[in-house]
Formats: C-alpha cells, sequence, structure tokens
C-alpha cells in the first residue's frame, strides 16, 4: 500500500504517545499480583478487597469523563502530559502510604491517568496517521498495554521471588519496599517509565488536525508538512478538515442531537461496555487468585499469569500486522468465536474437570486460547474503532463518551467479579462471560461499518450519509 508520508517521524510520534498505553496496562495489571499481600496488610475483607481493586476504575471514570473535553480545549498532547504527572503522582504515593485510606486516593489518581490517556493516545495516533496504516499505528497503543501487562507480572513474580529469597533483607533502604511489604516496589516501580513517559512528550508536537480545528493553521501546516513533505499534501489535508467541519457548524452538544452522530456514539458506547463483560479483565485482575481455585500453589499462579500476559502480547503484534489487511469486522468475527469457544469450555473445566480428571494444564491452555482470541479481536480493535468513529469537531467528547462507558463496565465487573466467583462459582461466572459475546458480536456484524483504508473525513461523511464505506484509502 503506498503511503505519501514520513513514515520514520510518524512511527516514532505514534510509539511515543503508545507509551501511555503501557501505563495504562502496568497500572491495570500490577494490581493481580498485590491483592492477596494488601488484604494481609490492612485485613480487608471481600468488600474492601473489591473496592481496592476498583477505586482506580472509578479514577479512570472521573479522567475519562473530562479528557475528551479537556483535549478539545487545550489540546491532545497536553492532556496526556497531565495524565503523565498523575501516573507518577500515583506510584510514588502508593509506595509511601501508611493507611489504606490514603492507598485507595492514590491508586484513585493513577486511575484518573489511565482513563484520560486510554481516551488522548488513541485519539492523537488516529489523528497523525494516515488512513492506509491507522489500524496498524493505533494498535501501537493496545500493543503497548499488553506490554505493560506482562512488564507487571513479570515485576510482581521477581519481587516475589526476591522476597522469598531475602535478596533485600538486610537492606535498610529497600527492605520495606522489596521485602516486608513487597506489593509496595510492584506499585512503586510505575514510577519508572512515568517519568520517561513526560520526558519524550515534549519531543512532540500537537495534533495536527486540532490545530486545524482551532484555526491555528500556521502551526498545522508545519506539523502537516513535517508528516507530509509534499508541501501539496500538507495543504490538501488541511482543506480536507476544514471542508468537513465546515458541514458542521453545530456546537459539540448540538452535534449529540443529530441522529446520524448519535449513532455512532451509541453503538460506540455499546461495543465498550460489552467488551468488559466478555471476561477480559476478570482474568487480568484476578487471574492468580483464579488459577489458585484450581489448585495450583501462589508461585504456579503467578507464573500462569506471565503466559498469559506474554500471548497477549505475541498475539497483539500478529493483530497489528494484520489490521489493515484484514480489517476490523473479520478479526472480531473469528476472535470473538474463539472466546465464545474457550470460555464455554472453561466454564466445563471448572464443573466437570476435576472428576473428569483434567490436569491443571489444560486449563491454562484454554486460557492461552482465550487470551489469543481476545487479544486479535476485542482488543485489537477497540481502542482503533473509538479512535476513528467520531467527527473531528466532536471526536473528543464523542471519545470521552465511549471512554467512560467503558470504563463504567471495567468498574463493574472488577467490582462484581468476586461477587460471580462466590456465588455463581467458576463454571458460572465463565458462562456468563460466554454469553456476553452474542450481543457484541451483533452490533459489529450489523451496526458498523468496515473502516480499514477509510480517512477519517471518509468515516465522518459515513455517518452523514454522504458516502458508502471504502476500501482504499483516499
Amino acid at each position: 500500500m503506498k503511503v505519501d508520508a514520513s513514515l520514520p517521524y510518524i512511527v516514532s510520534l505514534s510509539l511515543i504517545a503508545a507509551v501511555g498505553g503501557f501505563l495504562f496496562g502496568y497500572d491495570t495489571a500490577v494490581i493481580s499480583g498485590t491483592i492477596g499481600q494488601v488484604s494481609a496488610k490492612f485485613d480487608l475483607d471481600a468488600l474492601a478487597q473489591g473496592w481496592y481493586v476498583g477505586c482506580a476504575l472509578l479514577g479512570s471514570i472521573l479522567g475519562v469523563s473530562v479528557a475528551g473535553r479537556l483535549a478539545d480545549l487545550v489540546g491532545r498532547k497536553n492532556v496526556m502530559v497531565l495524565s503523565a504527572l498523575l501516573f507518577a503522582v500515583s506510584a510514588l504515593g502508593c509506595a509511601v502510604t501508611e493507611s489504606f485510606f490514603s492507598l485507595v486516593n492514590y491508586r484513585i489518581i493513577g486511575g484518573a491517568g489511565i482513563g484520560m490517556v486510554s481516551i488522548v493516545s488513541p485519539m492523537y495516533i488516529s489523528e497523525v496517521a494516515p488512513a492506509g496504516i491507522r489500524g496498524s499505528l493505533v494498535s501501537l497503543y493496545q500493543l503497548a498495554i499488553t506490554v505493560g501487562f506482562l512488564a507487571a507480572y513479570l515485576v510482581n513474580y521477581q519481587l516475589l521471588d526476591w522476597a522469598a529469597s531475602g535478596v533485600f533483607r538486610a537492606s535498610e533502604s529497600w527492605h520495606l519496599y522489596f521485602h516486608a511489604e513487597v506489593w509496595r516496589g510492584m506499585l512503586g516501580m510505575e514510577l519508572v517509565p512515568s517519568l520517561f513517559f513526560l520526558a519524550v512528550l515534549f519531543l512532540i508536537p500537537e495534533s495536527p488536525r486540532w490545530l486545524v480545528i482551532r484555526d491555528r493553521l500556521s502551526q498545522a501546516e508545519r506539523v502537516f508538512g513535517n508528516l507530509y513533505p509534499e508541501d501539496r499534501i500538507a495543504k490538501q489535508k488541511i482543506s480536507e478538515v476544514q471542508q468537513q467541519a465546515a458541514k458542521t457548524t453545530e456546537t459539540n452538544l448540538g452535534l449529540l442531537k443529530n441522529p446520524k452522530i448519535l449513532r455512532p456514539v451509541l453503538y460506540g458506547m455499546g461495543i465498550a461496555v460489552l467488551g468488559q463483560f466478555m471476561g477480559v479483565n476478570a482474568v487480568l485482575y484476578y487471574g492468580p487468585g483464579i488459577f489458585e481455585q484450581a489448585g495450583l500453589s501462589d508461585g504456579d499462579a503467578l507464573f500462569y499469569q506471565v503466559m498469559v500476559g506474554l500471548v497477549n502480547v505475541l498475539t497483539t503484534i500478529l493483530a497489528l500486522v494484520i489490521i489493515d489487511r484484514v480489517g476490523r469486522k473479520k478479526l472480531v468475527y473469528f476472535g470473538v468465536s474463539g472466546m465464545i469457544i474457550s470460555l464455554f469450555l472453561i466454564s466445563f473445566y471448572f464443573q466437570f474437570g476435576a472428576s473428569w480428571g483434567w490436569s491443571s494444564m489444560f486449563l491454562l491452555v484454554l486460557f492461552l486460547v482465550y487470551i489469543f482470541s481476545t487479544a486479535i479481536s476485542i482488543s485489537a480493535v477497540i481502542f482503533v474503532l473509538l479512535s476513528e468513529m467520531y467527527p473531528n469537531k466532536i471526536r473528543g467528547l464523542a471519545m470521552s463518551i465511549a471512554g467512560f462507558s467503558l470504563w463504567v463496565g471495567t468498574y463493574l465487573v472488577g467490582q462484581l467479579t468476586p461477587w460471580f466467583l462466590e456465588n455463581l462459582g467458576p463454571s458460572g461466572t465463565f458462562l456468563f462471560f460466554a454469553l456476553m459475546c452474542f450481543p457484541y458480536l451483533y452490533i459489529i456484524w450489523r451496526k458498523i461499518p468496515e473502516t480499514a483504508g477509510m480517512s477519517l473525513e471518509d468515516i465522518e461523511s459515513y455517518w452523514l450519509g454522504e458516502k458508502n464505506e471504502k476500501t482504499n484509502a483516499s
């Protein structure tokens, strides 16, 4: 596919923005290795344990609620800077906290960073990426999330091993963080990538499409000029954004009252919520506990979780390579079908595995198939779709609405999974996740167009009823 753009520069911008995804992934997954230790430290009951897991998600809801509007007002880059600061404050605070109350508050601050970056990083990438490779570049963000997951699992595993071996037992400086209360080290290690993200953000420009919408045309022309070395292409891009923006003269709230614009917003909300109730975050948050219910020791459970994280990363790389060639919808059809099959089998394992003599290794295989299916479909596609579905003028607000729905769903899953596991059992819980896959498939099949190869302006025209789906980049 021919792309008349400065690919090394565009990829570098995308990679920097994607560091936010790494922080998202680490902050989300690190919690899985600390639940038992924090519960013991602060004597938490089941509800308090759920609050510890879910409080960061509440912060994410708060963050995503303001992120889109902030991104429309002050720019995509400035909101990413703010999110990096929130991550750093959260990591340092969690490491040194003396009470469960303050620990929760710092987790909420970090959650606000997650909510902001989950909207603004993929939005930024989609606005600097050429249409023909936009899916792959936005998928870098999802890849960074999975690398963050894996990094959290590896850090948890390694720090737990060091604590058991007593490497830092005699160190006055590190004894508390890496031996006596190793959960502090697990949460505090996020400070390093947070500061790195903050530093590299000062190397990237503002989104050129945002600059055009804000009528800062000279700056937009410079940025587009760096993205597209041919002067005519840069001017053409500015013209396309201006022409499309001129067709939507309403305010943000006025645009939401337009049924043609409201439809994709509602569809985005639907797939965002349903995607959370298909089980992936339950596995990420409570995976070690679920593996322990299958009879594994703490160490083996964490090792299995590392394997889950590794498959997640490798599959996301595969999805990144093929998403623009295969298309968003075909990946969903293939992956969600695999999710349904593996979830039903996991349910059967917990219901009948002991009596049928199934080994724990079979459970690991089923989880890895499930993670593969998830990573190549809904996880790879969701941020791509949400970052490209909406008009330039309302993209920030619309993504906040969809992102708000996503994080409400994630929060509910985080809060309800312990209750599901206790009252429905693992078998009933995974059966429920399997059934939730079917309405998701229906929305993708009947309501969402194939956006691979379409420019952002062409996608906007599609929702406004001006064009049919296109398969080639313009």
